[in-house]
Order: C-alpha cells, then structure tokens, then sequence
C-alpha cells in the first residue's frame, strides 16, 4: 500500500513540473507574439 502511495504522489510531481514548463512554455510563445506585433506597427 505504502509503495503505491509513493508511485502515485511521484507520478503527480511529475505531471505539475510538466505543466509547468509547459505553461512557461506557452508565455514566452506569446511574449515573442507581441514583440512581433510591436515591430509590425511601428
């Protein structure tokens, strides 16, 4: 039971370090979308 526990709280660190980066990820997408829009306009 307890290695389950283990496997489970492991398997749920990994998955929010993932959408972690991958939120990041995402935001600096958008960063990069903006500044392309800035120089368009200007």
């Amino acid at each position: 039971m307890k290695s389950l526990l283990a496997l489970l709280i492991t398997g749920l660190a990994a998955l929010s370090l993932t959408a972690c980066n991958t939120i990041q990820g995402v935001g600096q997408d958008l960063q990069r979308a903006g500044e392309a829009l800035e120089e368009a306009t200007e």
